[in-house]
């Protein structure tokens, strides 16, 4: 073969490893000179804004998001300080403790942008073992976060808890201590679900109001409250051994991420729901939106009531969602040089971004909501919708005959989730293959869990025959798989516990282990490589290719450049 050709065979070879997109070479941005986007706002809604910011890189696009809460993202799209920001609430409404929030002077326009759920996530412990499974109805969390419920013993929370011997310890709530959706999230519920109980709460805080208390954004200060600004530090405050006995409010994704159990919810139908991506949309439902595309202070807004009541036994209560507060005129930090990236950037978000709430622990927009966030983002000074085409949208959500695909296909839930004298044991959010020890009564079994048992034991014991050997056991921490920002899985290895599938002891109420002797909730067993094994091999063979990958993918172009130019020559 001559030098020629061995020069263009290797050439074309190159090329081809580069279609085949074997090797990673970046963009070039969307348009040169694009000024960067900048959001502030939201820590609810922080989680999905981060993913579509880190998502659009390959657009191109440098799109900052920071949580700073909803309160301080509106202050800044007002003074103008920001590009857009994102809220759980609108301008305009009196809040309890801040007074009126006036509508910016600046041309705005709302658009839905992220749905969820408001979770109560807690650390509880009960005789060295986590309590996963803790059940809540509306008045009792009502009375934990306005004081009058003050330990984990008080019969309004055994009421809701039959099998769990509850310790006579001090109730912790921890809130935010800065301007937060989130707690207007919360205190809107409470105020309209619960208005005896908050107005009770408004009284006692020296909090002016007439008729009833409305909600408040800034959370009175009360003794024996921790309070805490942002989401991640309110999470903080609750994780680890300093965080026992502690409960707090925050959207559901914190508590996947963080490995920690948030309280199923009782809702209208008299089940007991936490806040997965199936039970907030069909929870959304029910939601009201304002379409009087008259007047921009209201289009689009939601009310809720209709949610708080769902008499649909899948409904998640406290579902809802935040709203990007985008420019329809320049001022301020932003122009029209920033209206492309910036509607790009939306329209990924409530179309392919939508794609990844179900795993952040967020819930997709449906069709119709997604449909008028699209013709708001055509208000933004020199964006360009010219190839946007719902059609091409690709929401989980959506289907032929326009209805929620995830609400339609959302499960029923189990029976031992009803209100009564028994109760699941199996565990929710960042530890939902963690069971609860039974301490009380009798079990409850969970017929999805116990299948989820079954199969786990089955698919362990092929696994453990095929390996003859090969592998050892390593047990697994109290939290369950540290794979960062995704939920347990329910039919992870770790499910074989035989307190998924209801079996106790008779007299002691005890949970049994495999073999029907008393054993503990922790989980051990998972099959891990051993040094030696194939899998070993395996991975060792990966991390070569992958340096060689990287090898290539940093020498190559250059090296391509300049045999190509020799090839012309």
């Amino acid at each position: 073969m001559t030098r020629t050709a061995r020069r263009t065979g290797w050439s074309k070879a190159l090329v081809a490893a580069l279609a085949l997109g074997l090797l990673a070479v970046p963009s070039a941005p969307a348009s040169a000179g694009e000024a960067g986007i900048v959001g502030t706002g939201s820590s609810w809604s922080a989680g999905m804004l981060s993913q579509w910011s880190s998502d659009v890189k390959q657009f191109g696009l440098d799109v900052q998001f920071s949580p700073t809460g909803s309160s301080a993202g509106r202050r800044d799209f007002t003074a103008g300080l920001n590009d857009f920001a994102v809220s759980e609430i609108p301008y305009g409404l009196t809040d309890a403790a801040g007074g009126f929030d006036p509508p910016p002077k600046r041309g705005f326009a709302y658009l839905p942008v992220v749905a969820g759920g408001t979770a109560f996530m807690y650390n509880l412990v009960v005789a060295g073992r986590p309590v996963t499974n803790l059940r809540l109805s509306g008045a009792t969390t009502a009375k934990i976060f306005t004081g009058s419920v003050t330990s984990w013993d008080d019969p309004a929370i055994a009421a809701d808890n039959p099998n769990i011997a509850l310790p006579a310890r001090r109730i912790t709530p921890v809130v935010r201590s800065d301007g937060s959706g989130t707690t207007a999230q919360f205190t809107a519920w409470m105020a309209s679900e619960q208005p005896q109980i908050w107005n009770d709460f408004c009284r006692k805080q020296r909090i002016p109001f007439s008729g009833n208390c409305p909600f408040t954004s800034n959370y009175p200060s009360v003794q024996g409250f921790r309070a805490l600004a942002g989401s991640d530090q309110v999470t903080a405050g609750v994780k680890g051994p300093a965080g026992e006995g502690s409960i707090s409010y925050v959207e559901f994704s914190y508590a996947l991420n963080a490995k920690l159990p948030v309280a199923k919810v009782l809702n209208a139908s008299g089940y007991y729901v936490e806040p997965t991506e199936q039970a907030v949309a069909v929870g959304l439902l029910r939601a009201q939106i304002n379409n009087d595309k008259s007047n921009r202070n209201t289009y689009l807004t939601q009310q809720l009531e209709g949610v708080y009541r769902s008499d649909d036994r899948r409904s998640y209560p406290l579902s809802s969602y935040s709203y990007a507060i985008i420019p329809t005129a320049e001022g301020g930090v932003f122009s029209s040089a920033k209206g492309k990236a910036l509607g790009t950037f939306l329209n990924f978000g409530v179309c392919e971004g939508q794609q990844s709430a179900g795993v952040l622990g967020y819930s997709a927009l449906p069709q119709n909501l997604v449909q008028a966030s699209l013709e708001q983002i055509r208000l933004i000074p020199g964006v360009d919708q010219s190839g946007v085409d719902i059609r091409k949208c690709n929401n989980p959500t959506f289907s032929a005959d326009g209805t929620n695909t995830v609400a339609k296909n959302a499960p029923q839930p189990p029976d031992c989730d009803k209100q009564g004298p028994a109760q699941c044991a199996t565990g929710t959010a960042g530890v939902k293959s963690i069971a609860t020890a039974v301490t009380k009564g009798v079990a409850a079994a969970d017929p999805k869990a116990a299948a989820a048992v079954a199969a786990a034991a089955a698919a362990k014991k092929a696994t453990a025959a095929g390996a003859a050997g090969a592998t050892a056991t390593a047990p697994a921490t109290a939290t369950g798989p540290a794979a960062a920002g995704a939920a347990v899985p329910e039919t992870a290895a770790a499910a074989d516990l035989s307190a998924l599938a209801g079996a106790v002891d008779p007299e002691t109420g005890e949970i049994l282990a495999a073999g029907g002797e008393p054993g503990a909730t922790s989980v051990s067993g998972i099959a891990v490589s051993a040094p030696g094994s194939s899998g070993s091999g395996l991975q060792t063979w990966l991390m070569v290719l992958a340096a060689l990958s990287l090898l290539i993918a940093t020498l190559g172009p250059p090296a391509l450049q300049q045999r190509l130019s020799r090839d012309r020559t």
